[in-house]
């Protein structure tokens, strides 16, 4: 799985294509790590002012030479100490505001940097070919629209300026400590390889219980899914209890893999704050004995505890961003690599314009397959006149939904050509080429939203009275009706609480509303009861009437009128002609015809019919 590679903890490729998405935003970025540097150049202000408030009035005996703030501050005690109280408190109160400027300004970036970053991958999603869906499941690319993003984006907002602010307070820390006692400072120093050993130790057990979480989210999520879209298959055989049982053993890895990351917290922060103390107990005591020996000021070794403290905390939070820098480009690595992803349906350079008049479909020696050499369609050779109605029958799998797929050009053919008005389609713009076709499919999809939404799918130019002379047109009139919000009912999920009739009459609606110059039915009557049949029949003279028209169908009695039929067979076109010519040539579509309105008992045993015999793929 994709979700197991670990990635490196930095890739330069990687970052810049990341920072590109910041550049828009580099105005804030500049502001945010100018305020840092002024908020990490203010954590030395604290320990230096405590330093003077001891060392001048707290124990002004112990304290040798002066500093330039010294001559500003009044030498009574009482006000010197609250002088130097008011500037720590300016002191916090400018830091907590930088800080806060600081967190919104880098929360803002990245929230606008991960809305471009998911904008672009969802149009990338939209142009790739069917053929890629094919490949890979919904559920992962649906992770890299939501949990890569969010991988990456908490890396922008507490990541790269994060990791800068901190290695900023380490470095002015450790100037201001080497200015005040460059002993005391490599004793505290000596015990930085004990933190940076604890450090490692943590990151590569974080790192395989944070591998381990994905592995788990992404196998819980797809498990979910299917799931979840087949409960009624699962009730139906009482797999509640089997089912619960393979969500629970999902569920325990992610479980376990978080019990390994909480562990490996919960001693990490522990055992370097042990550090840090063992550290500062040596300061105390290397201090104390330099102070009796007067070498040293009272107040130099508070501040040294004092800049102890914010010493090991961003050693802490570079180990954290370490974490979050890895996650980060693990994720991105998954996103740009769909990027990458190059469709395999282009529109070409300089397109050719669509047949503005009358336009034939020519189907030339067609080949096609969707694995190697394992042909759905050989040599399938036709034409459809403009206006003409042309069924397509067969048994499953004979290729007849592939030959409209590759009319609209969701697949590319291997050999021979397809051609509309003469002119090949794949020198059309896709896009372009879909939007003369209206298609209703044997399980139409509807969306969330109204019916009006699903029958419009956002095209402005369906006005009211188009919405209303369609559902006139394909019976719908009276389903909406008995809805007491008409076109303005909510539809849910998937058309969730609608029957399959009202699904496909809405489907129909919508086809019509955008009066497209050609027309596909992909078993369109195939799933409703006798009575909604009876109507979409009366529906669809209405709507072929004028229409160039391609028809696939299983129940022979919705094509009988067709213009032609053609018969497909084990990938190939066997037979062509109306109703009556091929029942007269007591061929493949008598055969069909006789199975389905006559006992089967009763028919005479037929090599071409045999079931036993190998067959294309189900397509």
């Amino acid at each position: 799985m994709e979700e197991e590679v670990v990635g490196k903890a930095y890739d330069g490729r990687l970052m810049r294509r990341l920072l590109g998405y910041m550049w828009p935003y580099r105005a804030a970025v500049s502001a945010s790590l100018f305020i840092m540097l002024v908020n990490s150049g203010l954590t030395v202000v604290g320990p230096l002012l405590t330093k003077l408030a001891v060392d001048r009035y707290l124990a002004p005996s112990a304290a040798r030479g002066s500093t330039p703030l010294d001559t500003w501050l009044s030498p009574d005690r009482w006000t010197g100490l609250t002088q130097i109280s008011m500037l720590f408190l300016i002191a916090l109160a400018i830091g907590v505001v930088l800080e806060f400027s600081q967190t919104m300004l880098m929360q803002w970036t990245g929230q606008r940097a991960m809305f471009d970053l998911r904008r672009d991958t969802m149009a990338h999603l939209q142009k790739l070919d069917l053929s890629f869906y094919d490949r890979n499941p919904v559920g992962r690319l649906v992770t890299r629209v939501t949990t890569d993003a969010d991988s990456v984006n908490e890396l922008f907002a507490s990541g790269l300026v994060a990791i800068v602010g901190d290695i900023l307070v380490l470095s002015f820390v450790l100037i201001a400590m080497f200015q005040l006692s460059p002993g005391l400072t490599g004793l505290l120093l000596a015990a930085t390889p004990l933190v940076l050993g604890a450090t490692l130790l943590f990151r590569r057990s974080v790192q395989g219980s944070y591998r381990r979480i994905r592995v788990a989210v992404a196998k819980i999520s797809a498990y979910l899914q299917e799931r979840i879209t087949g409960i009624a298959v699962v009730q139906l055989f009482n797999r509640e209890r089997r089912s619960a049982e393979e969500f629970d053993g999902h569920n325990r890895e992610h479980m376990d893999a978080y019990k390994d990351a909480i562990f490996a917290y919960g001693w990490f922060y522990p055992v370097i704050e042990f550090i840090g103390m063992l550290a500062l107990a040596s300061l105390m005591a290397w201090g104390g004995w330099q102070i009796r020996r007067g070498e040293m000021t009272l107040g130099v070794l508070v501040a040294f505890f004092q800049y102890g403290l914010r010493f090991f905390r961003p050693i802490q939070d570079l180990s954290e961003k370490y974490n979050i820098l890895q996650a980060a480009m693990a994720a991105s690595e998954r996103i740009f690599k769909l990027h990458d992803t190059e469709a395999a349906i282009q529109s070409p350079t300089q397109a050719a314009p669509f047949p503005a008049g009358a336009a034939a479909i020519e189907f030339d020696h067609v080949w096609f397959a969707y694995k190697e050499q394992d042909w759905v369609l050989e040599d399938v050779s036709f034409t459809v006149a403009p206006g003409e109605t042309v069924a397509l029958v067969g048994h499953t799998g004979a290729g007849k939904t592939t030959i409209t797929s590759l009319l609209l050009r969701f697949y590319d053919v291997q050999k021979g050509a397809i051609r509309i008005g003469g002119i090949d389609i794949r020198q059309f713009d896709p896009r372009d080429l879909r939007r003369h076709f209206g298609v209703v499919l044997q399980d139409p999809h509807l969306f969330t939203g109204t019916i009006a939404d699903n029958i419009r799918l956002g095209t402005e130019r369906i006005t009211e009275l188009d919405l209303e002379a369609a559902a006139e047109h394909v019976n719908l009139g009276d389903f909406l009706s008995s809805l007491p919000d008409g076109f303005g009912h909510v539809v849910r999920e998937r058309g969730a609480g609608l029957s399959t009739g009202q699904k496909q009459l809405i489907s129909f609606a919508r086809a019509l509303a955008h009066n497209p110059r050609f027309l596909i039915l992909d078993e369109a009557t195939s799933s409703v009861d006798t009575e909604t049949e009876m109507r979409i029949r009366d529906a669809l003279e209405r709507l072929l009437e004028g229409r160039t028209s391609i028809v696939v169908a299983h129940r022979l009695s919705t094509i009988q009128r067709a213009d032609r039929i053609l018969v497909m067979h084990r990938a190939q076109l066997r037979e062509s002609g109306t109703h009556q010519q091929l029942l007269a040539s007591r061929g493949l579509y008598w055969k069909l015809y006789q199975l389905q309105y006559k006992d089967q008992e009763l028919l005479p045993a037929s090599p071409e019919m045999d079931a036993s015999a190998p067959s294309a793929p189900l397509r």
